[in-house]
């Protein structure tokens, strides 16, 4: 009996599918053996419990949209299909709650709330929510967007989950109401680990009323000068929703849109004010680029920073490309959470990666991980950089998934 045999006798009674991978069943160009597609979380329990014990390492997926981020995975024996998964299982408006299986896509699950005038603020970039991004990926990868400045990331909205362990094991924690907040927060330790420590099959969120009126205010000039304009707005009682730079590649100019929330004529004057701290202009739209990665080929990393190593960061950048002949174009908000995309060759792209690790010479100050890079270009460089905590995460790994069984490799250090 072959192991997909005895992964369908698993999951036979439970529901669900199990086939022989084909060609786009890879991970960040990894290729699966075998591909299953389990309908419940006993399904997934079930499976996971097989595939430990005959050895398997199982990677899960859901939408497919970030598969080539973080590091690819030693092997995958088994890939997990979690778009099985796709109820939206309950929700509380009254409560501004949210209860949804992994497998769901985003997209679906906006869709739903916004009938009753509330929102997920999850903000994933637009070709992820329209290429199918679920639940689970969102929280495997650890998304945010531009409104994280006011109402934090997605790890900040996530109130509990249901997890199954690579033994099997289903495993709960956290609740349904904001106010729950004992126990052991497993939905947090998940988020951004990439599927290295569980299988997340159900999650809960805090939604927020959608705040009817908005308004931009919007300036651009030298990068310096921008990013002080934008902090001062972030410092200011303005409570912007989002304060936005984006830096083109090979440019000394940035722009800056800060995005102001609520209702009624309040708004307009708050985005006057801030247009004059920005010395810009008020419009009703965004920018073009407002919300998305910085996008096209080549290395896509995120960088932190602190409020004031923001200008740091952009001048890193500029210095990068005259030092090392690399692009190197920055988007982010300015509260030092921002993506970069360089472009260059392995060696001038390492440099440049470098550079603006140098920006930030502590995890504490910030840091610079590379997402999504050519095998080329991770041969030449560390693409986690100094992380804090290290020994910590590792013996989280050994705790929850002794045998390296759940996407080994994906993580920093190897986890």
């Amino acid at each position: 009996m072959t192991d997909a045999d005895r992964l369908a006798d698993a999951l036979r009674p439970h529901g669900g599918e199990v086939r022989t991978a084909g060609p786009a069943d890879a991970v960040d160009g990894v290729p699966a053996t075998v591909v299953a597609r389990p309908v419940t979380t006993d399904g997934v329990a079930a499976v996971l419990r097989e595939a430990t014990a005959q050895g398997l390492v199982t990677v899960a997926r859901g939408g497919a949209t970030a598969l080539d981020w973080g590091a690819p995975p030693e092997r995958v024996d088994l890939l997990l299909d979690t778009t099985g998964l796709d109820r939206l299982v309950e929700h509380g408006a009254g409560d501004l709650v949210v209860v949804a299986e992994a497998g769901l896509p985003v997209a679906e699950l906006l869709g739903h709330v916004a009938g009753a005038a509330q929102e997920l603020v999850v903000d994933l970039p637009p070709d992820r929510l329209a290429g199918g991004s679920t639940v689970g990926g969102a929280l495997s990868t650890g998304a945010s967007g531009p409104r994280r400045l006011q109402r934090g990331a997605l790890r900040d909205l996530v109130l509990g989950a249901t997890v199954v362990l690579a033994d099997g094991t289903v495993a709960t924690a956290g609740g349904t109401v904001v106010k729950n907040v004992a126990g052991y927060d497993l939905a947090k330790l998940l988020t951004g680990a990439y599927g290295t420590l569980g299988v997340v099959v159900r999650a809960a969120f805090r939604l927020h009323p959608v705040r009817p009126d908005r308004a931009f205010g919007v300036a651009a000039g030298p990068a310096a000068d921008v990013a002080a304009r934008a902090r001062s707005v972030v410092a200011s009682q303005l409570a912007p929703a989002a304060v936005e730079i984006d830096r083109p590649a090979g440019s000394d100019v940035a722009e800056v849109a800060v995005l102001l929330e609520g209702a009624g004529a309040a708004v307009g004057r708050r985005a006057a004010e801030a247009a004059g701290l920005l010395d810009g202009r008020v419009q009703d739209e965004p920018p073009a680029w407002w919300g998305a990665l910085p996008g096209g080929p080549g290395t896509l990393a995120k960088a932190t920073a602190t409020l004031t190593g923001v200008a740091d960061l952009l001048a890193a950048a500029r210095a990068a490309e005259q030092r090392h002949g690399a692009g190197v174009a920055l988007r982010g908000t300015a509260a030092g959470v921002l993506h970069a995309l360089v472009t260059g060759t392995p060696g001038a792209t390492a440099g440049a990666v470098g550079r603006l690790r140098g920006a930030a010479p502590s995890p504490r100050e910030g840091t610079v991980t590379v997402l999504r890079a050519s095998r080329e270009v991770r041969a030449a460089l560390d693409v986690w950089g100094p992380v804090g905590g290290l020994d910590l995460m590792r013996a989280v790994k050994r705790q929850l998934d002794p045998g390296r069984n759940l996407a080994p490799g994906r993580f920093v250090g190897g986890i």
